[in-house]
């Protein structure tokens, strides 16, 4: 009964927005730094970019910035990943100190979800911060000021052009070591990173690269980008996009080197919450609970906290507070 209520609520909550366009497949080899050579197919060649990217130690790596700009409270700076859309090569950040310092000056660097609005997440920073722990709100690659005009939606992150989505994801990450280096150079000592959804994803990514981040909540979680997009409720138009010119397994494959799997190892002497919802339609619960198991089977540290909802109930009442205190006292008891 229960499952059949929140699913219910769930597609309708899905149906309110109703701009999801369905693009055409593209292997998006114009998006890719080097490629291979062009004797061989499309699908050839970015298969042997990605596992080249996969192995590369430098793929998330970036130069020092030198060029942050804090306004009242907005912060930017260039991004480390130059794209076609010169509005999407500035990042833009909020910027929440908390109210009260004790002890310790501690931070967190907050990553949205997919598509979220200007103000998304920011009630949680304001909490963040009323709780002693800045927060620095991070706006995604072409979300808000950074979305060119032909779009209505943020769907150059997420899309099946297979290397667009590749390279715009590696910007996020990009984007948000930047922004915690900036934490650090403000006097910040104990430094966490929160993601929701796709900010999820992109949180573990960060936190499996950057030394300077010690604890990591991660809201809604699963292995895998491409199976998310492959069975998830709020990505059906993506993989309408996709379906007919890519399977599943090879497209994991692809997109394996934008998945947390290849990098759990990297968050052994990281403090992590996983959080996934009984219901998730969108982040299928299966996904999550693998997850799990993978941090359980190498012996990795952890905590796991429940919802008794699902990914778009996540955001109203009253489970969105829920959400909001596991969090917060997550990262209170661990920074």
């Amino acid at each position: 009964m229960f499952t059949r209520f929140f699913h219910a609520w769930e597609r309708r909550l899905l149906a309110v927005d109703t701009n999801r366009n369905v693009r055409p497949f593209e292997w998006g080899l114009d998006w890719l730094t080097d490629p291979d050579d062009r004797t061989s197919s499309p699908a050839r060649r970015l298969e042997r970019w990605t596992t080249r990217a996969l192995s590369d130690p430098e793929w998330f790596e970036q130069a020092p910035c030198l060029d942050y700009v804090l306004r009242n409270d907005q912060l930017t700076f260039p991004s480390a990943f130059e794209t076609p859309h010169p509005e999407n090569n500035i990042v833009y950040a909020r910027y929440f100190p908390a109210e009260q310092q004790a002890g310790k000056r501690r931070a967190t660097l907050v990553v949205p979800q997919w598509n979220a609005d200007p103000d998304g997440h920011v009630g949680l920073c304001r909490l963040l911060s009323y709780f002693g722990i800045s927060a620095l709100r991070l706006s995604l690659p072409y979300h808000d000021a950074r979305m060119p005009p032909e779009c209505a939606r943020a769907d150059y992150i997420v899309s099946s052009n297979i290397g667009r989505t590749l390279q715009v994801n590696r910007q996020a990450v990009l984007d948000a070591r930047r922004a915690i280096a900036w934490l650090a150079a403000q006097g910040y000592e104990d430094i966490g990173i929160l993601g929701t959804s796709l900010g999820s994803c992109l949180a573990a990514l960060t936190a499996a690269h950057e030394p300077l981040v010690k604890t990591a909540a991660l809201n809604h979680v699963s292995p895998y980008f491409a199976d998310v997009v492959w069975g998830g409720l709020s990505t059906a138009h993506v993989r309408a996009g996709l379906e007919g010119a890519i399977d599943l397994n090879f497209l994991r494959q692809l997109w394996l080197p934008i998945s947390p799997q290849p990098y759990i190892e990297r968050l052994r002497d990281t403090k992590t919450l996983l959080v996934y919802a009984r219901y998730d339609l969108s982040f299928p619960v299966r996904l999550s609970r693998q997850l799990i198991d993978e941090f359980g089977r190498l012996g990795i540290n952890h905590q796991v906290k429940v919802l008794p909802c699902g990914h778009y109930t996540t955001g109203k009442a009253p489970f969105k507070w829920l959400d909001g205190y596991v969090l917060i006292q997550f990262l209170r008891r661990n920074l």
